[in-house]
This record gives structure tokens, C-alpha cells and sequence, in this order.
């Protein structure tokens, strides 16, 4: 058996070294059955098939019966010259495997340090943001001389994401050369973080306002601070630096001194930069002059525009308001309301006709409003007004006007100028402060009014109908104190208000209120959600003359900065004292004082729960 398979593997032709020559003529007979039992026995056990593996491989010659036996069953291992087997290549695929294998795990492990080592470099490297934790802080800048005004601005001029605190004030009084006194007054720049000062520049006369913003729109260039003096300072400001930028020149307000802050206005002369406006009051009261003014360089942009007004009253404007349509107009007055359009101060202080784009457009309904003469001048209102302020109006591209009036408070819708509620009041002197106290996502209105000797109102006013929807009587000696407010994420608003201590005034006291000597004047908190009740925040022993409310986007918190003069003894000025806590913190050190009795009552840890999850958000009322 073992010659008929070895005859049978041998290839044609080839010559076998035991049997001698073989041919296949002779043989072809007798060799039939033989190799038929050789080719199943090759099908069975190594898949050969005519002789040929499935590979197309020859098979060896030299062969024995142990190829056909069961301890080797692979015939397809047994190869022909110059053929590698399949078992070599077998060993090649998983040697191959195995480097690829170690090349992925080297490559991995290769990443996993290199990010590791990223990680670290970026932790000691790039500086985490400031944790402004409890942003409470006290400054005493010395004592302060001169007038009333208080100016105090927040803007982020280190750019730390916190915002910092701008204020003047007057140090000392020089005497001139011709023997008259006026004061020095210094620019003041105090970190939000912990009130230090960050730069200071001088001022040639007192600050009227202090205003930041950035005239670029749309850019990310440094923002510029603009200050307005008492009596001919105009000049910009390099928050970041606190140097001068430009100094409006005095001699183009010789006839006159400012009036009001400067006002900030579309680009008119196409620079690049918004351009800016302000208002110059004579010796006489009529005589009023507008001065265009580059946002660039300082420069005038052509020559003043006067106006003659008649009016009794306190100066209202300059506001800067642009309609639904995108038509600019100046609204201003004495004792009243009235309105010229941008584009015809514009014209006058060029002499010429052409107009840029930002002028061409026209308001119908307000352009109705003009005088039977066909007057440059547009009548709003004009019935004992004291403050004007705009507030945003809900589902408008506009603004509302507010008008605080001597018999009351009056809202006039932007689009048409009519009347949108009316509210009686007497007392009413200083300017309300805008909220969400409703549900209707309409601005509400925080008002303070006069009632008595060391004592106020407090009432929150309905925006929408004019109706007052939350009011409590309040001691407090402090003549006019600033309110302020800040919207929570929820769409709701805190308000703040001064008072004295709230103890001393209870139901059951036989005490007269406000009949007592002044005491700690209280910072207190409402709260839409809990109207029965205050949070007292904080204590202040001075005169609160200024307060405003930043927003710290990256730990959605709220921070409160007042600007307290400290009481004066014979002889010497009161000194000046800054202030900044954090609201956040302050919600949940506050104590809680109880206005009237609810049922059920509020529990402390439900309110803590609370007053926890506030979170506050920049939000603007104004537009």
C-alpha cells in the first residue's frame, strides 16, 4: 500500500529513485484501482483532489502510510519544493499580532502620560479664575470735601472677571490766582476682589457722572470711562490704564457750562467709533446749546446748536432715544418733556443736507407731534416733570418712558407716546427702581415716598396696570436713599432698600415711629415670593449717598457696593467710606424680620432651602 501511494503522489514524468524509470503507458491498467483508493483516502484526510492541494500545491513524493493514519491528519501541512507550509504562515500571523498588540498598548500608554503631563502643566501654568467666596470688603479713602454729588460706577477694567469700583471725590480746595476756591478731585479705581486701589488720576474740577462702556460695537476693545465734570470737564477715560484719552477742549463751551452728563449716539461722523453729545446751559435758562462730540479723538463734529426753552422745573435730559423704526431723537427740558430729532441737530451743526445712514429715518407717529410752525421741537409731556427714565418694554424692540411728575407717576408707551397707566402720588422726589415683582415678566416699579418726619413708604407699583401690589411704612431719617435691584435666574427681582432698624416699629409698640433720634440705618431684601417678610442684610452708621448692584457671571452672584459719608464733627469733613458684600452670603446671614402674621408661617429652614438656590443674572432694564 505504501508503493501504490508513493506511486501515486509522484508527478508525470519524474523519475523515482526506488523503482527505477516509470512509465505511464504500461502501467495505466493496473494501477486504476490502485489510485482511485489513493485519491479518496486524499480527499478524506487532506482535501486533495486530482492530485493538487486546494492551494494548487504539489504533493511531496516521498510519502508513507502514516500520511493516511489519524496521528496526522493535515496533509494539507505537506508541502512541495519552494513552498512555505501553512503551519510558517500561521506562526507569521500571530508573531504579527502579538507586535501590533504591543505596538497599540506602547501607544496608549504613550498618550495616557503625555496627558497627564498636560494636565499638571495647565494646573500649576494657566491661573485659575478668582473665587470671589464671600466679596465682602470696607474702604476708608479719608476724609471728603466739596458738593453732593456722588458718582459711582462698576465696570471690569483688570480684567479678572470681577467688577471693579469707579468713583470721584474732592480732596482739598486749592485757591486760584485770583483768590477763588475750587476743588481738586480725584478719579478712583478699586478692585472688586478686595478694594484695593488699582489707579487714580486727578480731576481739574468735580465729577458730575461717571459712565463706562465701550464706543466700538461689536469689538473687544479696552473699555473707555466717561467723566463729566460740574463745569467744563468732558474727558475719556482708559479703564484699564486710567489715563486720558482726550479732554473735550474748553473753549467750545465758553458761553455756557455743562448741563448733564454726556450722552452716547450712533456714529455720525463714520469712523468706527459712536459719537457723543452734551449739554450746555448760559447764564440764561433758555439758552441751551447741543455739542456733538467724536468718540475718537474729542473733537466737536461741527458747531454748536442752540435751542430756546421755556420751562420751570429741574433739567430733564439728555436721553438718547431710538424708536421701533431706528430714529434717533434728544429728549430734554425744564419742568417738561420735549424732543428734537438727531438728524436736524445734525444738519444745523454741519450746514449741509446730506445725512449718514443712521439719520435717514423718520418716526410718523412721533413726527406728528411737531409744533403748527412746523418747530424743530416735538412735545411729550409737559406737566411738572421732574425725573424721566426709559424702561424696556415687553415683546418691543423699544422703550417705555417713565416719567416721575409732581402729582404722580406716569408711563407713556415709545411707539405712540400715549399714556399706558396713570398713578396718583404726592411725595414722590426720587427715581423708581425697576424689577420683576410679578408673575407677567412686565418691569415693576420700587417707589420710596416721603410720609411724615423719619418716615417712607416703600410700594412696589404693578408695570403693566399701575396698581400697587406690595407696600410697608419704613423709619428712616435719611432723607433720599438709593434703592436697587437684581434679577435672580428665575426671572424674578430683588429689590434693596435703606431704613432704620425695623424692631422699633411693631404692632404692639405704644412708640410713635420715626419720633426717635436716628439710629443704624438697615439694608434690607424683598423678596417677590416671601412679601410678608424682609431679610436685614447689613447696618451702615453714615449717610448712604450712592449704591449699585454688579452681577458676577461666573458664580452667578450678586454684589451690592454703597458709597457711605461718614457723620462730620465741627471742623473736619466726613470721611468717605466704600463697601461691597456679596448677596449670596448675605442671604443666608441675614435675619429675617417679620412684616405681618401668615398663616401658615414660613419656616427658617424652608426659606434657607430657599434663599440657598438664588442665583443671580446680568440683566438689564434699560435700553
Amino acid at each position: 500500500m505504501a508503493t501504490v501511494l508513493s506511486r501515486a503522489l509522484k508527478l508525470p514524468g519524474k523519475k523515482s529513485p526506488d523503482l527505477g524509470e516509470y512509465d505511464p503507458l504500461t502501467q495505466a491498467d493496473s494501477d486504476e484501482s490502485e489510485d482511485d483508493l489513493v485519491l479518496n483516502l486524499q480527499q478524506k484526510n487532506g482535501g486533495v483532489k486530482n492530485g493538487k492541494s486546494p492551494l494548487g500545491e504539489v504533493p511531496e513524493p516521498d510519502s508513507d502510510a502514516e500520511a493516511v493514519g489519524a496521528a496526522k491528519p493535515h496533509l494539507s501541512e505537506v508541502t512541495t519544493e519552494g513552498y512555505p507550509s501553512e503551519p510558517l504562515g500561521g506562526l507569521e500571523q500571530k508573531a504579527t499580532s502579538s507586535i501590533v498588540s504591543y505596538v497599540r498598548t506602547s501607544v496608549f500608554l504613550l498618550t495616557l502620560v503625555i496627558s497627564m503631563i498636560l494636565v499638571l502643566v495647565c494646573a500649576f501654568l494657566i491661573p485659575c479664575p478668582p473665587r470671589d467666596l464671600h466679596s465682602t470688603w470696607s474702604r476708608h479713602l479719608g476724609p471728603q470735601r466739596g458738593g453732593d454729588l456722588s458718582p459711582l460706577e462698576l465696570a471690569d477694567v483688570n480684567g479678572d472677571g470681577l467688577r471693579d469700583v469707579l468713583l470721584s471725590f474732592v480732596t482739598s480746595r486749592n485757591g486760584s490766582a485770583v483768590g477763588v476756591s475750587r476743588p481738586a478731585a480725584i478719579l478712583v479705581c478699586l478692585s472688586g476682589m478686595n478694594g484695593s486701589t488699582l489707579w487714580l488720576s486727578p480731576l481739574p474740577e468735580e465729577a458730575r457722572d461717571i459712565t463706562c462702556l465701550d464706543l466700538i460695537p461689536g469689538s473687544v476693545a479696552e473699555t473707555i470711562c466717561l467723566v463729566t465734570g460740574t463745569h467744563k470737564m468732558f474727558s475719556a477715560f482708559n479703564a484699564t490704564s486710567g489715563k486720558a484719552i482726550w479732554t473735550l477742549n474748553p473753549n467750545y463751551l465758553s458761553n455756557g457750562t455743562l448741563a448733564a452728563p454726556g450722552v452716547v449716539l450712533p456714529d455720525l461722523d463714520e469712523d468706527g467709533v459712536r459719537d457723543l453729545v452734551v449739554l450746555a446751559i448760559g447764564e440764561l435758562q433758555p439758552d441751551l446749546c447741543f455739542l456733538l462730540v467724536s468718540g475718537r479723538t474729542g473733537s466737536p463734529v461741527g458747531r454748536p446748536v442752540k435751542y430756546n426753552i421755556v420751562g420751570v422745573g429741574n433739567l430733564i435730559g439728555p436721553q438718547v432715544y431710538v424708536t421701533t423704526n431706528g430714529a434717533v431723537y434728544i429728549l430734554f427740558g425744564f419742568g417738561n418733556i420735549q424732543a428734537v430729532a438727531l438728524r436736524d441737530i445734525f444738519v444745523q451743526a454741519q450746514n449741509r443736507d446730506s445725512l449718514p445712514p443712521s439719520l435717514q429715518i423718520e418716526e410718523p407717529e412721533w413726527e406728528k407731534r411737531r409744533s403748527i410752525n412746523l418747530s424743530e421741537l416735538i412735545d411729550i409731556y409737559s406737566d411738572g416733570v421732574e425725573l424721566l427714565q426709559m424702561v424696556k418694554a415687553p415683546d418691543s424692540n423699544c422703550s417705555n418712558l417713565l416719567i416721575t411728575a409732581r402729582q404722580g407717576l406716569v408711563l407713556l408707551r415709545g411707539q405712540n407716546l400715549t399714556p399706558s397707566w396713570t398713578l396718583s402720588l404726592q411725595g414722590l422726589h426720587s427715581q423708581p427702581t425697576p424689577g420683576y415683582f410679578t408673575d407677567d415678566q412686565t418691569l415693576d416699579f420700587l417707589l420710596q415716598i416721603q410720609d411724615g418726619v423719619g418716615m417712607k413708604k416703600m410700594m412696589v407699583v404693578d408695570g403693566d396696570s399701575g396698581s400697587v401690589t406690595w407696600t410697608y411704612n419704613a423709619p428712616c431719617h435719611m432723607k433720599e436713599t438709593p434703592t436697587t435691584s437684581a434679577v435672580t435666574s428665575d426671572q424674578k427681582s430683588v429689590f434693596l432698600f435703606w431704613a432704620e432698624g425695623m424692631s422699633t416699629v411693631t404692632p404692639s409698640s405704644d412708640a410713635i415711629p420715626g419720633t426717635g433720634p436716628p439710629s443704624l440705618h438697615h439694608l434690607y431684601l424683598l423678596h417677590p415670593a416671601f412679601p410678608s417678610l424682609l431679610l436685614d442684610l447689613a447696618n451702615a452708621t453714615g449717610t448712604v449717598t450712592a449704591s449699585e448692584v454688579g452681577i458676577n457671571d461666573l458664580w452667578k452672584d450678586a454684589f451690592y457696593v454703597t458709597r457711605t459719608t461718614g457723620p462730620s464733627s465741627e471742623g473736619h469733613p466726613a470721611p468717605l467710606v466704600v463697601s461691597k458684600l456679596s448677596l449670596r452670603w448675605a442671604l443666608m446671614e441675614g435675619q429675617v424680620v417679620q412684616l405681618e402674621d401668615t398663616t401658615p408661617k414660613i419656616g427658617r429652614g424652608e426659606l434657607r432651602r430657599f434663599l440657598s438656590r438664588i442665583k443671580f443674572v446680568d440683566l438689564p432694564y434699560q435700553i
